[in-house]
């Protein structure tokens, strides 16, 4: 498939034409740099391609079940390359979802994506396979969207990777030959659902809803966005996207947290925000686990009812004490929503 090919915007370490990304500090710096985001501009590029016609979702698959229904995407985070562990926490996962999300973190890595996303099959679960232009070029993106496409998944979650941090990979390169946009667009033309991220608290606030309006047209047929401060402002994200053109359906992200180490992980993530008020009476309650739970439940309610919005993931750490333990948290939490819903 051949791809709109204009100017990488200069400065970007990324390597982005259709910018930002997702990790725009508060202050506009560059996730990866000292200097501002070099999107920060009032215009962004637009998708200049007519918007092609969407593939069909899997019939039963999360994007089915979304039209019938709120919907529960769920974090998978396994022992890396243990299979063992994807049977065990896929066990907990699946019965009570509607998607396993398959991440893929710069210093984390797991099993390639199309052999991860067997596992899950093979145990019973959905995959949402998250493909990261971080650290594949184009040729081996487009061997993966076959593969992933061979194997069935539900869908592919199309991002351009979070910058490498101190401590992970030491010495390993990046490659960022595209950016999730294009990348939407290749994975569409695949015959795959492809869902993209947006994080409607980072900077460039007013730009943000017209990135999604900007991925639909690219071929994105889901939005799977960032943790919100609040669901009033998530309210008002979505109907800025609605109103830039944006027809996709949103899923919205719950803060799955139980003690000290799995609030912070997802607190030190740029771009991404949660209510330091709960956060704190979570943290303080007698009985973490149990608070950090209800206080999930709670949110998730509370998403759902803004409009555009057809479902929750589960995004998170969850528990300190093991995949395991974490897997048994987001179960517990899927089932009271699903009771509720």
């Amino acid at each position: 498939m051949d791809l709109p090919q204009p100017d990488v915007r200069p400065g970007c370490p990324k390597r982005m034409v259709f910018g930002p990304c997702g990790g725009v500090r508060d202050d506009g710096r560059c996730e990866v740099a000292e200097h501002a985001c070099v999107f920060l501009a009032p215009h962004l590029p637009r998708w200049a391609r007519p918007t092609p016609p969407p593939p069909a979702p899997p019939p039963d698959g999360l994007l089915d079940r979304a039209g019938h229904g709120p919907v529960v995407l769920a974090d998978l985070t396994v022992t890396p390359f243990d299979r063992a562990s994807v049977r065990s926490v896929v066990g907990l996962l699946a019965p009570v979802s509607d998607g396993l999300l398959i991440g893929e973190h710069q210093n984390r890595p797991d099993l390639p994506p199309t052999l991860m996303a067997q596992e899950v099959l093979a145990a019973g679960g959905r995959p949402w396979t998250t493909l990261a232009c971080r650290d594949r070029n184009r040729l081996v993106l487009e061997q993966e969207l076959a593969g992933l496409a061979a194997v069935g998944v539900d869908g592919v979650l199309c991002v351009t990777g979070d910058g490498r941090r101190p401590g992970g990979c030491a010495g390993v390169t990046s490659v960022f030959d595209l950016d999730g946009t294009r990348l939407a667009a290749l994975a569409a033309a695949a015959g795959l659902s492809a869902a993209v991220p947006e994080s409607p608290d980072a900077p460039p606030l007013p730009l943000r809803p017209v990135r999604v309006a900007e991925k639909q047209r690219a071929g994105a047929q889901l939005c799977v966005l960032n943790h919100v401060g609040s669901p009033a402002r998530l309210a008002e994200f979505t109907a800025a996207a609605r109103a830039a053109g944006a027809t996709l359906p949103f899923v919205a992200a719950v803060a799955i947290y139980t003690d000290e180490r799995s609030a912070r992980v997802l607190q030190a993530f740029p771009g991404l925000h949660l209510d330091d008020a709960v956060v704190a009476r979570v943290l303080d309650a007698p009985d973490t686990v149990t608070a950090g739970i209800e206080a999930a439940v709670a949110e998730a309610r509370a998403l759902l009812a803004v409009p555009g919005v057809v479902g929750v993931n589960l995004s998170g750490l969850a528990s300190a004490h093991g995949e395991e333990t974490a897997a048994a948290v987001k179960a517990e939490v899927a089932t009271r929503i699903r009771e509720a819903a």
